[in-house]
């Protein structure tokens, strides 16, 4: 009787250990521990402060890291948000400074049209054209993906300064956690990549408009397809790499942003083994 225990029991864990060995390789996901505050204004300035003059309307919302155990790599850090987010005149100040300098900055800059203004009232008897000075800004920064060591984030404006319509804006960014450095297409991709990329790319968007000849993409409003190429506007999550043109890029005003998401078993042939993306990649 023990024998024939003995012998369930051994048939039993021989079936278990290939079940187990057959499980597909799954990879980890470890959230980045870093920890974010945010700032937020909303701020409406009428011309000579007459609020039956024009305005702009400024609203500004900004997502920042305040606490990782790498000081080093966390100053870093708050120094590339600034930077993409503000500018170069922006990048040596606190979170709080530079919005307070960037939301002062802009109300000054609208206060300069007041004189056009005036000139406008005067020409046109009491009635001038009030949408032409009627501007406003809204910007904002949104965390997209934040885990094994990779923090992708996206940075978008909107703005009107007068014409036929505002002006969007969309820009991805990838840091290295590890180093709070910028991850680039050239530390992710082999040598050379640019043409094979861009061809996965034109695939990808006829894919994704139902067409079956990256040709047609001319027909609904793209540009010459023959000049998509890679443009370093891109973020990375689990799934893939995800490129952003913006409008006007690669095509007209009315398609605004176009994403363009490639899962990594697409691209996989073009990443390089050391890339800092390689524990998702492969």
């Amino acid at each position: 009787m023990n024998t024939y225990v003995n012998k369930c029991l051994t048939v039993l864990v021989l079936i278990s250990l290939f079940f187990y060995g057959c499980k597909p390789k799954t990879k980890s996901i470890a959230e980045n521990e870093i920890t974010f505050d945010s700032i937020r204004v909303e701020k409406v300035y009428h011309m000579f402060d007459n609020p039956e003059n024009p305005n702009c309307n400024f609203q500004l919302s900004y997502v920042y890291p305040v606490k990782m155990s790498d000081k080093t790599v966390l100053t870093s850090i708050q120094q590339q948000f600034l930077l993409d987010y503000f500018g170069d005149d922006y990048a040596d100040l606190t979170a709080q400074e530079a919005v307070t300098k960037y939301t002062d900055d802009y109300i000054n800059s609208y206060k300069e049209l007041e004189d056009d203004f005036k000139l406008e009232v005067e020409r046109s008897n009491g009635k001038p054209i009030l949408s032409w000075f009627a501007y406003y800004e809204m910007s904002q920064n949104e965390i997209i993906y934040n885990k094994n060591q990779i923090l992708s984030y996206l940075v978008n404006f909107n703005n009107f300064t007068g014409g036929a319509h505002g002006a969007h804006s969309t820009r991805y960014h990838v840091i290295d956690v590890r180093t709070g450095k910028i991850i680039t297409e050239e530390d992710i991709f082999i040598e050379d990549f640019q043409e094979q990329l861009a061809q996965i790319l034109v695939d990808k968007i006829a894919e994704n408009n139902e067409v079956q000849d990256a040709k047609e993409l001319e027909n609904i409003g793209f540009f010459s397809v023959d000049e998509i190429f890679p443009n370093d506007n891109f973020y990375i999550d689990d799934t893939g790499i995800t490129y952003g043109f913006n409008e006007y890029e690669i095509a007209a005003y009315v398609l605004g942003l176009i994403d363009v998401h490639i899962p990594y078993n697409e691209i996989s042939h073009l990443i390089r083994k050391d890339s800092p993306i390689a524990q998702l990649a492969f």
